[in-house]
């Protein structure tokens, strides 16, 4: 199970990242490719059956009541996250960002305890430390190597609600803003494999959480950021969702514990598809509520991200219940 949920992120991720370290190059348009796939393949499906994680991992009937209390999560949640866009733009997009640092993070600490069986991860110092770096790792990095990019996305995003906003985030792409950044974060990633390596009865674990880090690091550092976060969000982030909420499931538990992923991957592609069309047909609701509409390919992504981003505030709250009912801090 664990290599069947592992390995394919690490064999995409390399097979992505060794092209551009050998200064290979594509149009900008093809490096939208991944984030547009990731609306109907893995990236916005794997929210989709929230309405059903809720009540499995907290091991009820998925009844209408249940839920009806994750609709009204995301109605509300959502609902406000909306308004933040409105009428802060600029602190919506930085929002965002840290929210997914955060939210990515905890999808790593939760693959790293689950199916690497991290034992170092015991503390709450470690634990946050792994959120810390593992969440940094493709919100941070590109960041410090792509400044003009980054700077780029931001503007596409909160321009659709005011136009030259995301310049009071200026200070976030200065040079000596970046320097700071980058060696704290750099003390923080030694600092936590440092503890890990201490700590750990089992080094090949500790292993498979330094190589995964030094290969993220390499790969957004060297990776265009529109397809290096397009395709981690497919392939890493979102399938190792997707194996959580499997085990979930009593027929895709059973499936994968045979070795059969493909029964447990279209169980969950038939219970994602309607709530993942329902969210596409929201992207229209986004549209009319912008000031300024997109006109262009950059801009309808960067409509498409905003959506994610009112699905994730929600989406978090579920995977903490998540996270809560299984464990994953205690």
């Amino acid at each position: 199970m664990v290599a069947g949920v592992l390995r394919p992120s690490w064999v995409v991720t390399v097979l992505v990242l060794v092209p551009f370290a050998l200064g290979v190059s594509v149009p900008p348009t093809v490096q939208y490719v991944p984030l547009v796939a990731s609306a109907v393949l893995l990236g916005l499906p794997h929210g989709a059956i929230d309405h059903l994680a809720y009540p499995r991992v907290r091991g009820e009937a998925v009844t209408l009541r249940a839920m009806g209390v994750v609709v009204g999560i995301y109605a509300a949640l959502g609902a406000a996250y909306a308004v933040g866009w409105l009428v802060a733009p600029a602190a919506a997009f930085a929002f965002f960002i840290l929210l997914t640092w955060g939210h990515w993070g905890q999808g790593d600490l939760y693959a790293l305890r689950a199916f690497c069986r991290a034992d170092y991860l015991d503390t709450p110092l470690t634990r946050w430390l792994a959120v810390v770096v593992r969440g940094g790792l493709p919100m941070l990095v590109p960041l410090l190597a792509f400044p003009e990019w980054y700077r780029r996305v931001a503007d596409a995003l909160v321009s659709l609600f005011s136009l030259g906003a995301v310049d009071t985030l200026a200070w976030a792409f200065r040079a000596d803003t970046r320097l700071v950044l980058g060696v704290a974060y750099a003390a923080l990633v030694l600092a936590s494999l440092a503890l890990a390596f201490v700590r750990t009865a089992d080094r090949s674990v500790w292993a498979v959480d330094a190589g995964e880090t030094a290969l993220l690091v390499a790969y957004f550092a060297v990776v265009p950021p529109v397809l290096a976060v397009g395709v981690y969000f497919c392939v890493w982030h979102a399938y190792r969702h997707i194996a959580r909420l499997a085990l979930l499931e009593r027929d895709s538990r059973t499936a994968l514990r045979e070795r059969r992923l493909w029964p447990a991957l279209a169980r969950f592609a038939r219970e994602a598809t309607p709530l993942t069309l329902v969210s596409i047909a929201l992207l229209g609701a986004v549209y009319l509520l912008v000031p300024n509409p997109p006109t262009t390919l950059p801009g309808w992504v960067a409509l498409y991200l905003v959506l994610i981003a009112v699905l994730t505030l929600p989406h978090v709250v579920v995977v903490s219940v998540m996270d809560r009912e299984q464990s994953v801090w205690a």
